[in-house]
């Protein structure tokens, strides 16, 4: 299957252009009471530390503003994902080795951004439509995190470094 350059990126680039639009729309949970926002729910340890977060958002009239991000999220998540996964085919069918391994890079970083920040995210937003932590999808959650922003970071980077690369490639070409 070939997938152009361009849709490939104007995927990875709408997920950039989503994570910005994400950003804006969590900034509002970040309060005294939750310093950290978004943050401090994805690595909440157990239902108990949610349970707090949440009240705090409750007082403060952000419940539904919490929902909102964590839909919103998704919707990031999906675009990006599919950004760096399409990036990767598109690339790890080039004839230059270091553009495949990049391809392989943002491909597979790409797959497991999809699945962990999904787990994390709905693990989150079930326990905030409920409206009461659980123990078991917490842990998930704050498991998940790390691992979803390094496939974040890694996403990023690949895609950045096959572009510039690519670019460097054409013009010696």
């Amino acid at each position: 299957m070939s997938i152009s350059k361009r849709t490939a990126i104007m995927w990875w680039t709408g997920g950039l252009i989503a994570f910005a639009i994400v950003l804006y729309v969590h900034v509002p949970l970040a309060t005294s009471g939750v310093p950290g926002g978004i943050a401090d729910h994805q690595s909440a340890p157990d239902a108990a530390t949610v349970n707090a977060i949440q009240q705090s958002w409750q007082a403060d009239g952000l419940r539904q503003t919490a929902v909102i991000a964590m839909i919103s999220d998704l919707l990031f998540i999906g675009i990006f994902g599919v950004g760096c996964v399409l990036a990767g085919m598109h690339y790890r069918a080039r004839d230059a080795a270091a553009l495949r391994g990049l391809g392989w890079g943002a491909f597979v970083c790409g797959l497991v951004f999809l699945v962990t920040d999904y787990g994390e995210t709905i693990s989150q937003l079930v326990q905030l439509v409920q409206n009461s932590g659980d123990d078991g999808l917490s842990a998930f959650a704050s498991t998940m995190r790390p691992i979803k922003m390094l496939s974040w970071i890694g996403g990023f980077l690949t895609v950045i470094a096959a572009l510039v690369l690519d670019r460097l490639k054409s013009r010696t070409a």
